[in-house]
């Protein structure tokens, strides 16, 4: 059997668009304005499909899905993550589990925890673990300004 680990990162500003829903990890938040970006935003889902690619050696999210494709405008994360996950499939991985760090002031995540790891790890088929952590007021993030995510990916090879 053979392994591999797989690193993802993603950030984004929150949106100057008061209509603009916060989604993270597939769920919608109510606190706050949403994420700018050109799907929906979705930091956690994004990194949890880089992640997946990285440890498949596949490309990465902005060469499969770039943001000058309109194609992928107010695109459910979740639908990119599916997307990405039948391409490890296909290149004969499968997922043994994936950690996200979730650094955000606001919204705060322990109530919404369960429901993100179920929604991520549907389409992931493997257990995903999702952490928020605090930047405790320091820079663009402890300012509130943003919410990053960092994930983790180990795959193992599928049988033949």
């Amino acid at each position: 059997m053979t392994l591999r680990v797989g690193h993802g990162f993603d950030v984004h500003r929150f949106s100057d668009d008061p209509d603009r829903p916060l989604v993270l990890g597939g769920v919608r938040f109510t606190e706050g304005p949403g994420l700018a970006g050109h799907s929906d935003g979705d930091v956690v889902a994004h990194a949890v499909t880089e992640a997946l690619l990285a440890a498949a050696g596949l490309p990465d999210i902005g060469q499969l899905f770039p943001d000058t494709d309109p194609r992928w405008q107010g695109t459910d994360s979740l639908d990119l993550l599916a997307e990405a996950m039948g391409r490890v499939t296909a290149a004969g991985w499968a997922v043994a589990n994936v950690d996200c760090t979730v650094v955000t002031e606001r919204p705060r995540l322990a109530a919404r925890r369960a429901e993100m790891e179920e929604r991520l790890g549907g389409v992931v088929g493997a257990p995903v673990t999702v952490k928020g952590r605090r930047a405790e007021g320091l820079g663009s993030l402890g300012r509130g300004e943003g919410i990053m995510a960092m994930a983790v990916a180990l795959l193992e090879s599928s049988p033949p």
